[in-house]
């Protein structure tokens, strides 16, 4: 997927291996300093210091850090660790493959479990990249359901295990939007009933969908009007409908501060950020679902996993139903098992500080008539060239 994810993004100036949210990318000198001091160490000694949390440790899981991971821990890392009594070093990165792939081919792995995105699930299984997870050790429903029988969406393949939805949604401050209120994809487009500024990202994914949306289009029907030269420029046209109206961001905080600065009066965010302010900070943020675009999230086994037996057993026990449900207690991302909104409708109050969570979630079933299913498929084969004119278009 091309763009930028919510998970990535989740905290401000969260610290993603060696670069931070709020810094910029590693330079050249940066990283021939960094090359130096690991040669500094290793001159002195310090070298297996350095890397002892690793060695140290029954199982290295990578993610994406922030809010995020501090969920993944509490709601599957500090059980399994207490259940098991193995040790759990977690890592952060910035996504893609590229590290897994040269760990995988050097036959130096030191990564067991990797947090990864929709098409890199199918791109990796297709490159040797994972190992395949065994059926037996996938936990079953109270009623005997297998985990793919409970999914919302089949599992592309084999190698990887269900983590999360999160999605692309607009929202508004109720606080600071008068009068009548949005609540349609439509809406969000409407600039002559609301003429005010509208925050969008700076990629395509999502916005292409959404335009789609605005324009009429049934959100279970985007993919196929998107298959087509025309459909296409259909998007483009509804968007340009909007564009002397938009402000764009491109980090995952920024859509709030538009929102709470009243620079726009409602912008599309990662649905993630939206709930915590809520949830967590007490804004008074209106969601918008309709027309919302649902993106998948899973894990997957590193190919020649030093500790591999260790890593299916905690896939097994993180991707149960009452993990899945567990980690909505401290993120307002939605498991992807069905079983595991049972639990939390059952358990309502839910989120950890008393407050109900099943209205934060973005694949809730009163929601999922009006949404679109990201189809990383399609934007594998035609993200490059959508994205390409969407830059062209935001330059305009």
């Amino acid at each position: 997927m091309t763009g930028n994810c919510a998970v990535c993004q989740m905290g401000v100036g969260v610290r993603f291996g060696a670069v931070t949210a709020d810094t910029e990318p590693l330079n050249d000198r940066t990283i021939i300093m960094t090359k130096f001091k690991t040669i500094a160490l290793a001159g002195t000694g310090l070298w297996a210091l350095s890397l002892s949390p690793a060695l140290a440790a029954d199982l290295t899981i990578t993610s994406w850090g922030g809010a995020y991971t501090a969920s993944q821990q509490k709601a599957y890392g500090a059980p399994w660790e207490s259940k098991t009594g193995k040790k759990i070093h977690w890592e952060n990165y910035n996504g893609g493959l590229g590290e897994v792939k040269t760990q995988v081919e050097s036959g130096k792995v030191t990564w067991d479990i990797v947090d990864i995105l929709p098409d890199q699930a199918r791109t990796g299984c297709d490159e040797g990249l994972f190992e395949e997870i065994p059926d037996d050790i996938l936990v079953k429903t109270k009623d005997g359901k297998t985990l793919d029988e409970d999914l919302m969406v089949p599992r592309p393949n084999k190698c990887v295990a269900p983590q999360i939805w999160w999605s692309y949604v607009p929202f508004y401050d109720e606080t600071l939007l008068k009068g009548d209120k949005p609540t349609t994809m439509a809406d969000f487009y409407d600039v002559k009933k609301w003429d005010c500024k509208r925050g969008i990202h700076t990629w395509g994914n999502a916005n292409i969908e959404m335009a789609l949306v605005a324009d009429g289009v049934d959100p279970k029907k985007v993919y196929e009007v998107m298959s087509t030269e025309e459909g296409i420029d259909r998007a483009f046209k509804k968007l340009d409908t909007i564009k002397d109206h938009v402000v764009f961001w491109s980090s995952g905080a920024k859509p709030l501060e538009l929102v709470k600065s009243g620079e726009v009066c409602m912008s599309i965010a990662y649905n993630g950020r939206i709930g915590a302010a809520v949830l967590s900070e007490g804004e008074k943020f209106v969601t918008m679902w309709d027309g919302q675009v649902l993106e998948e999230e899973w894990l997957a086994v590193v190919k020649g996993s030093p500790n591999k037996e260790a890593a299916f057993d905690f896939i097994g026990f993180a991707t149960a139903p009452e993990q899945q449900a567990g980690q909505a207690k401290f993120i307002n991302y939605g498991p992807m098992r069905k079983s595991a909104f049972e639990i939390i409708k059952a358990g309502e109050p839910w989120f950890h500080n008393g407050k109900t969570i099943m209205e934060h979630m973005p694949n809730r079933p009163e929601v999922m008539a009006r949404s679109v299913f990201a189809n990383p498929e399609w934007w594998a084969d035609n993200g490059d060239e959508v994205n390409e004119r969407f830059k062209a278009w935001m330059a305009k």
